[in-house]
């Protein structure tokens, strides 16, 4: 629903806001490669050219929104962000994802946080195509680090929130690491997402006065001998 939202804003986005079109489709490309991870749970990868196979066998069906993407951009009047949307889509699902993604799944926590420290400063390339590839992969281990955590912790959810808001922060005040800051903020978001659509509260068993009621009775009623 999230990534479907954003692609919403990404279509108004040449007609409102046209600075911001190039940090969409970069968070646009965040979402995309979480949710190829989180889709693909298979940790052990088939062996020679079989993963390739049904990795492409499934792929036009994911490419539409990146078509979208696109199309959006050339009635914008920027062909060269089209050609670097199709570039850096293509070069993901076809080459790096299934290069990385068993590479990813090998790595513990913290190998995965320092992968993505390394490549969240190349969402600052001056070439478009670089930084929505880099985007992507970051999509991607932000998943793996997330399905290697507990699910629905409020202490998670609570960290990627204030990351998100202090990325926010620091992108207003310091305008020379927003690029940064950008993909720090995104990838945050997303965590942040993720954790609410599992998040869970604890079931309480039921027991007599132990109602959700707004105010007290003052005088309790008397239970019905059974």
């Amino acid at each position: 629903m999230a990534q479907g939202m954003l692609l919403g804003l990404l279509l108004a986005s040449p007609m409102m806001a046209p600075a911001l079109f190039s940090a969409g489709v970069g968070a646009l490309f965040v979402m995309g490669g979480f949710q190829l991870r989180l889709a693909d749970r298979r940790w052990e990868r088939r062996a020679g050219l079989g993963d390739w196979v049904s990795h492409i066998r499934m792929a036009p069906r994911r490419l539409l929104p990146w078509g979208a993407t696109a199309t959006v951009a050339l009635i914008a009047g920027r062909p060269t962000e089209a050609l670097a949307i199709l570039m850096a889509v293509l070069a993901c699902e076809m080459l790096l994802y299934p290069l990385l993604a068993p590479a990813m799944g090998r790595l513990t926590r913290g190998g995965i946080m320092l992968l993505l420290l390394l490549m969240l400063p190349l969402w600052g390339a001056d070439v478009a195509a670089l930084r929505y590839a880099s985007a992507y992969l970051v999509g991607v281990g932000g998943c793996v680090f997330w399905l290697r955590g507990p699910d629905g912790d409020g202490r998670a959810l609570g960290w990627a929130i204030a990351g998100s808001c202090a990325a926010a922060v620091i992108a207003v005040f310091a305008p020379d690491v927003r690029a940064l800051m950008l993909a720090g903020g995104t990838l945050c978001a997303t965590l942040a997402l993720a954790h609410l659509s599992v998040l869970r509260r604890r079931p309480v068993p039921w027991h007599p006065g132990g109602g959700a009621s707004f105010r007290r009775l003052r005088w309790p009623l008397r239970l019905r001998p059974s």
